[in-house]
């Protein structure tokens, strides 16, 4: 495949399975077009053409050319310049690495994260919280993710891969859309009556069984396994944790539990005081889940995939 061949499998991926409906994701693609049309020539340069066919702003082509003919990935959930470094050493030893795909996204593709939390609002809404509400709610903590970005050093893994002429792209939201859509639907076929049910569900998927080896398995954070488990919401896209008021609405919506990847403490608090239980699945497992249903159709197509940097490689 050509590395733009594997980008695009990436994003249709992604949006053949996004948890909003697919008149949302070309709103998101037409509402790029509009603002591309309404700038002066001398803005377009600035503006992320990607933008225009692809409603992840976390998921680019970091460096390479687009045309590059790839037959070995190295591929893991954090890529920086070690991993690069190390791709550079496997190529020395005989396995050439043709490109490096990150699950987390860096370069531009950091930079833009906030950018894609605005689908939580649509996912809360689809839970059964106003739009309005879900808007309101969303738009404080996009603004503290979005200044929280400014100040990182967005291309470092990016400048490396430069340096030995090695391809580097990041499939972010649409690896997370994948591992939700999968879960769910375990979820939604299990009868499940207890929290306890759901983490035994988890632990059935390879990727978490073989973390919870490693003492990094899905956890019951908030709540009890003997409680009554209620309507089980797997939330792990849209970008990076939403806010802390979410809980509320969601328990009025009828949500019992949350299947996360990650919470942090402030939002954990919110969760207990709403008596929402909360699952933390694990972090690396869930975004193996994710990246392992992409590198299986990357494998289909004749892409040898070399895991590395926490991912859990399952073949299904």
């Amino acid at each position: 495949m050509k590395l733009n061949e594997i980008y695009q499998l990436a994003v249709e991926l992604g949006m053949d399975i996004d948890p909003r409906d697919e008149a949302e994701v070309k709103k998101v693609l037409k509402k790029a077009e509009e603002e591309y049309a309404e700038l002066d020539e001398d803005e377009k340069e600035f503006f992320d053409q990607a933008s225009l066919e692809n409603p992840y702003p976390d998921t680019r082509i970091l460096t390479g050319d687009e045309e590059a003919e790839i037959e070995r990935v190295l591929m893991g959930i954090d890529i920086d310049t070690g991993e690069v470094l190390l791709a550079d050493r496997l190529t020395e030893k005989g396995t050439k690495i043709d490109a490096v795909i990150a699950h987390h996204p860096g370069g531009k593709a950091l930079a833009g994260l906030h950018e894609v939390m605005h689908m939580q609002e649509e996912i809360l809404h689809d839970l059964g919280v106003p739009i309005n509400v879900a808007e309101g709610i969303m738009a404080k903590r996009i603004g503290e993710v979005k200044r929280g970005l400014m100040p990182l050093n967005h291309n470092k893994a990016r400048d490396a891969a430069q340096l030995f002429d090695l391809p580097l792209m990041c499939v972010h939201t649409p690896s997370d859309n994948l591992v939700v859509d999968f879960l769910q639907e375990k979820v939604d076929q299990a009868e499940l009556e207890t929290v306890g049910d759901v983490v035994e569900l988890l632990k059935e998927v390879p990727e978490y069984k073989e973390a919870t080896k490693l003492k990094a398995g899905p956890n019951v954070v908030v709540g009890d396994e003997k409680r009554s488990a209620g309507k089980v919401v797997v939330e792990m896209t849209g970008g990076t944790g939403g806010s802390k008021k979410v809980f509320e609405k969601l328990a009025q919506a009828g949500v019992g539990t949350l299947v996360c990847m990650h919470i942090g403490e402030e939002h954990r608090k919110k969760a207990e005081e709403n008596h929402i239980n909360v699952i933390i699945a694990g972090h690396m497992a869930s975004d193996s889940v994710g990246m392992n249903l992409f590198a299986d159709q990357l494998e289909e197509q004749g892409v040898e995939v070399v895991p590395c940097s926490g991912l859990i490689r399952v073949s299904r």
